[in-house]
């Protein structure tokens, strides 16, 4: 072992360098070594407390644990945003009638034919399966799409 290398490398960690092979940027890169960067402390200000853990895990947590702690540490109030959704397509269909229903209708149904055919079996809709929600936005299409016709048909 020569001077300034620290330990050997058996007594190493695995991952650890020398202060040697520090000093001189790396190996065999011959560029910066990760030495070099600022650590996480560094970048948030914090300072080091000695045998603080680090790496992707420790990061993750701490980016959640500054999460929580800038919302003030509660939980969030629900948000009724689902409510004014319906609310919404109520008036449009209220105000558009049968035209209303047969676009949203559509609509859907082509999102969960693309979202089906890209591999969605199950949904959060109320009907789950997404065969069932195809069939039931179908329906709807074909019954808005029979209240616009019919009326001019019978005359």
């Amino acid at each position: 072992m020569t001077t300034g290398e620290g330990p050997a490398p058996a007594d190493r960690p695995s991952g650890a360098r020398s202060t040697a092979a520090r000093s001189t940027g790396g190996p065999s890169t011959g560029g910066p070594s990760t030495a070099d960067r600022p650590t996480v402390d560094q970048l948030t200000g914090d300072q080091p407390t000695g045998d603080r853990p680090t790496g992707v895990a420790y990061e993750q947590a701490r980016a959640a644990e500054t999460a929580r702690a800038s919302e003030g540490g509660q939980a969030k109030p629900y948000d009724p945003l689902k409510l004014c959704v319906y609310a919404t397509v109520a008036l449009l269909a209220w105000l558009f009638g049968a035209w209303a229903v047969l676009g949203f209708a559509a609509l859907g149904f082509a999102g969960y034919w693309r979202a089906r055919r890209a591999g969605l079996t199950r949904s959060k809709c109320y009907l789950r399966d997404t065969r069932l929600v195809l069939a039931y936005l179908g329906l709807l299409t074909l019954v808005a799409a029979a209240a616009l016709v019919l009326p001019h048909t019978l005359r």
